[in-house]
């Protein structure tokens, strides 16, 4: 129904509004977008109009952080006070991660996630370096600077400083990079030889060098982030379903490539009862963890089973004997709404870009969950990659806190109509990413 009143808001002025164009995509600038100057021609141009960060995504962050302080210390205090007499040994680094952590957090939470498109570049090579780096030889004393656990060369050791995983931060600048790269491509991300080989390129030494580390867990996170990315702008499904077949080719050359451990992993899955003293010990102790809890838990500290590393792959086997099953379904419950407040920051950010930063973070974080829950009630193989903001890990718990603090500093600009096409996106010779959905709304401009 059209009406005078529908062209006025509730301040009596005026609302400009912006169609899009049905069958062609997002239209160019109109009058009200093409006057706002480019961020990246002039990053102080841009006048951000902003509300209150999502207090969903903000609550259920804190209290997953707060659970996994506390359960890392629960599951680490007795082993530590007998090797060292310091209850806190394992707990202190994770209690200073999650401070750097929420610093950087509350720093990107203020600041306007546009600066990201300018630094986009040089945060992906310094990634693509630091990967470089723990797989090169090292001369002399050089080779104390990379650590490397259960044959995985995956940290690099800076003297009093914490381990860093380079794997960790890879995600994030994949996630700000491809992002960036997406909302410049228009409607050619639907062409084969524009769109999917370029992003295919693109993902690709990001994929080769955490493989080689080997880190499969990491891995299969970075190809499920390239493709929620991917298929979130507008990718072709024909195209889609050709990059599954060739995701599957790619797995089992890597598989081959790498040894025969992963086939071990799948192995052990089917019956982990066939090696219980072996390569099944870990999955059965896990299983036994969580049987072990019953509805309420067994208490704080007081673990009947044993599971090998149960601060780290298997926290999740520590709050389920623990707290129980309800512990576990509140832990389970945070990441849904998490997922929920992210898809919601996703369809509502201001521009393209805002849009598929939000879904790649969101989509990073809860496939990540996903996967370290599935890893312990043995329905995936074991990975080796943390329970986000849970398990005991100074990089990763970092790392995801500062991609929240993006996530959150999108939400600031969240819009109810959704998509929007931003000027950003369709200057500088940009066409405007399509976006599923988006051709259907009248959207305010102004």
């Amino acid at each position: 129904m059209s009406s005078r009143e529908d062209r006025w808001d509730s301040s009596g002025d005026p609302v400009r509004k912006e169609r899009v164009r049905r069958h062609r995509g997002p239209s160019r600038p109109s009058s009200v977008s093409a006057g706002q100057t480019s961020l990246l021609a002039n990053p102080t141009a841009f006048k951000r109009d902003v509300h209150e960060p999502d207090y969903i995504i903000l609550v259920a962050i804190v209290a997953l952080t707060a659970i996994g302080i506390l359960m890392v210390y629960s599951a680490s205090a007795i082993p530590s006070y007998a090797q060292s007499q310091n209850t806190f040994q394992l707990v202190a680094p994770q209690v200073l991660a999650g401070l750097l952590g929420f610093a950087a957090m509350a720093f990107l939470m203020r600041l306007d996630y546009r600066y990201l498109r300018v630094a986009s570049v040089p945060l992906a090579v310094v990634a693509l370096a630091l990967l470089l780096v723990v797989l090169l030889p090292m001369p002399g004393s050089l080779r104390d600077l990379i650590v490397s656990h259960n044959g995985s060369s995956r940290w690099i050791h800076l003297g009093p400083l914490p381990e860093i995983h380079p794997a960790e931060i890879a995600k994030l600048a994949l996630v700000v990079y491809l992002s960036h790269w997406l909302a410049t491509r228009g409607m050619s991300i639907r062409s084969f030889f524009r769109g999917a080989i370029p992003c295919a390129i693109i993902v690709a030494p990001f994929l080769i060098l955490v493989a080689r580390e080997p880190d499969l867990g990491t891995t299969a996170v970075i190809i499920l982030i390239a493709f929620s990315l991917y298929f979130v702008a507008g990718a072709n499904l024909i195209h889609v379903g050709l990059a599954l077949l060739t995701g599957v080719a790619g797995a089992l050359a890597l598989i081959m490539a790498v040894g025969d451990y992963p086939l071990k992993r799948i192995q052990t899955l089917v019956d982990p009862w066939a090696e219980p003293q072996g390569a099944g010990y870990q999955t059965i102790k896990g299983l036994e963890a969580l049987s072990a809890g019953g509805l309420f838990g067994t208490g704080l500290g007081n673990d009947r089973i044993f599971v090998p590393s149960d601060v780290n792959d298997f926290i999740f086997s520590v709050i389920a004997q623990e707290l129980g099953l309800v512990g576990g379904a509140v832990v389970i419950g945070l990441f849904i709404a998490f997922a929920y407040a992210g898809i919601r920051t996703a369809l509502r950010a201001p521009d393209t870009f805002g849009g598929l930063m939000a879904a790649g973070i969101t989509a990073w974080i809860c496939f990540q969950a996903l996967i370290n829950v599935g890893v312990v009630v043995a329905v995936v193989p074991v990975t080796g990659i943390t329970l986000p903001f849970v398990s005991a890990g100074g990089s990763s718990l970092t790392v995801s806190l500062a991609a929240v603090g993006i996530l959150l500093s999108i939400s600031r600009e969240t819009v109810e109509r959704g998509w929007i096409s931003a000027s950003d996106d369709s200057g500088r010779g940009y066409g405007g990413t399509y976006l599923p959905g988006s051709r259907r709304r009248t959207v305010a401009a102004g």
